[in-house]
């Protein structure tokens, strides 16, 4: 499993407050326990306010995202997640979808998006999407599982354009490779904004704006660790406390003696638009 696929940080509102919430930073099992067992639905990230933080892309997906949809007239938000960001936009166009695959986020999505109007369809991953061709003039992700271009190139009208915030190369590679020890470097490097624009282009897209970041992730306690670990399943597949138990302890004090857990993080912004 690729464990930098559809990782859900940065949030465009992911807290950076100083405010701290949980068990005693130096309470190994208070802290594992707390994130153990804290609900981990959808793509809010609040729980981890004063535990970490994460630097945020500098150009706003969010914000340049509800600019455009104000401008769409039909749009489709693919793995829109629990659908936080999409809410987000001040206006929606007059027709407008979303897709996501994991059930419990398609439910929570379903839930705050309909009042809005927008339709939230289930798909499996890796399924063809389930819209006729030529029909959307906005098409948007952030943090896709995997961008199928040919995919999106046939559900975009003429003149339609993809908008995508996506995970770039080396994301949370200390993370992971902290469990899991090293790892393949083609586990990293498969999700290049080069590669993203060769594979735009070969589907008939026209790249207008590739732009991309690296960023700094702090762990503050080992709680918080548990916790994002249990919400990014791909990171470290197969994670439970009890199987890296060890491990948990021995980052424990590493956090606890330095402060922190720092790691990093990588994200390109990708717009391509479809000939008229």
């Amino acid at each position: 499993m690729d464990p930098t696929a559809h990782d859900p940080t940065p949030h465009d509102s992911a807290p950076h407050g100083p405010t701290r919430h949980g068990p005693a930073p130096g309470d190994f099992a208070a802290l594992v326990r707390d994130g153990a067992t804290s609900p981990v639905e959808g793509w809010d990230f609040s729980w981890f306010e004063g535990r970490a933080t994460e630097e945020r892309p500098p150009w706003g997906y969010a914000r340049l995202l509800g600019e455009r949809m104000g401008r769409a007239r039909v749009s489709l938000d693919i793995d829109t997640g629990g659908g936080e960001v999409l809410a987000s936009a001040p206006a929606v166009p007059p027709c407008a979808a979303a897709t996501e695959s994991w059930p419990p986020n398609a439910a929570k999505a379903t839930a705050l998006l309909a009042p809005r109007g927008i339709v939230v369809v289930a798909r499996r991953a890796g399924e063809p999407l389930p819209f006729p061709d030529g029909v959307f003039d906005l098409v948007s992700a952030r943090h896709p599982v995997r961008t199928d271009w040919p995919e999106v190139a046939r559900v975009l009208a003429p003149g339609g354009t993809y908008f995508s915030q996506e995970v770039g190369p080396w994301s949370g590679a200390e993370v992971s490779e902290w469990f899991l020890g090293p790892r393949p470097e083609e586990t990293w490097t498969a999700r290049d904004p080069e590669k993203a624009r060769t594979a735009a282009e070969a589907a008939g897209l026209e790249v207008v704006d590739l732009r991309a970041v690296r960023l700094r992730m702090e762990f503050h306690d080992i709680g918080a660790v548990v916790h994002y670990l249990r919400k990014v399943v791909w990171m470290v597949p197969g994670f439970t406390v009890g199987r890296y138990e060890g491990r948990l302890r021995e980052l424990h004090e590493l956090i606890v003696a330095e402060g922190r857990f720092l790691a990093h993080s990588s994200r390109f912004l990708i717009e391509a638009r479809k000939p008229s």
